[in-house]
């Protein structure tokens, strides 16, 4: 049977969430646990679904302190805020898991990732919608930065273990590679940007890739990074063949523009 992907509309809820630990996965990223009582219930069901969560400053609600007014959705909201993929969430316990790229002193996401204490509260809203994958690929093509990491690790997760593909991911050099668990068929290489422009190396990769590198069969492709990489991916579908609507290509952040959200 052909795949497809369906939109699936879900319940938009509000969540007052504290940090609860942080592990270190690479120099540049890491990965956040939040818990609390709003997550019970909390679902994504489709693997490139975006939350939104609200950073509040680190001294309003911190540690054990925090009133009711600092879990108030109404005051949560009032603070930036920024979309993220759900990577593991337990319903059961109230947890929920994220993976953060922190570059430096730069943006708001990526210092609060790297430097909230435990205890500090974030909001999160969604997701608002899904899309979802029904019915199973012949064959998988993801490509995508570090931004992308989460929806690409739920999609090798999402995949039978006898799938067949290709991944690419591009980050910054050696030390910023990942563990990445993917079947035995399913190619994964990474791609080194060094100093150059983000998504420059992993667009270069795509243009390289001609129609006959096009996996056999019914090829669903999702591709996500920098916004440049919108252009190089969409003219890899004309390539192959693969129609845009059986396909994810989009720009998960966009250079210089801090407030920018990937589109649903």
């Amino acid at each position: 049977m052909p795949f497809t992907l369906a939109r699936r509309p879900n319940e938009l809820v509000f969540r007052p969430v504290r940090l609860a630990s942080r592990t270190a996965l690479a120099p540049d990223y890491v990965r956040l646990r939040f818990e609390g009582e709003a997550l019970r219930g909390f679902d994504s069901p489709g693997a490139d679904d975006h939350i939104r969560v609200f950073f509040p400053p680190y001294s309003a609600g911190a540690g054990d302190s925090a009133t009711p007014a600092d879990l108030a959705p109404e005051a949560l909201r009032a603070f930036p805020n920024r979309e993220y993929t759900p990577l593991n969430w337990d319903t059961g316990a109230g947890a929920l898991e994220l993976e953060f790229v922190v570059h430096g002193d730069a943006g708001v996401a990526g210092p609060w990732a790297a430097s909230a204490p435990v205890g500090s509260i974030v909001g999160v809203g969604g997701p608002r919608g899904s899309l979802v994958l029904e019915g199973e690929p012949d064959a998988w093509f993801l490509a995508g930065d570090e931004t992308a990491i989460p929806a690409i690790r739920r999609w090798l997760r999402r995949m039978p273990a006898g799938a067949r593909g290709h991944v690419l991911v591009e980050v910054r050099g050696p030390a910023d590679e990942l563990d990445l668990d993917a079947p035995a068929g399913v190619e994964v290489r990474w791609v080194h940007r060094g100093d150059a422009p983000a998504a420059s190396a992993l667009a270069a990769e795509l243009d390289a890739l001609a129609s006959g590198d096009r996996p056999e069969g019914d090829v669903f492709a999702f591709i996500a990074a920098e916004q440049a990489i919108v252009r190089p991916g969409r003219a890899l579908l004309s390539r192959w063949g693969i129609d845009a609507d059986r396909a994810v290509v989009k720009g998960y952040w966009k250079r210089g523009e801090s407030e920018y959200h990937a589109p649903h």
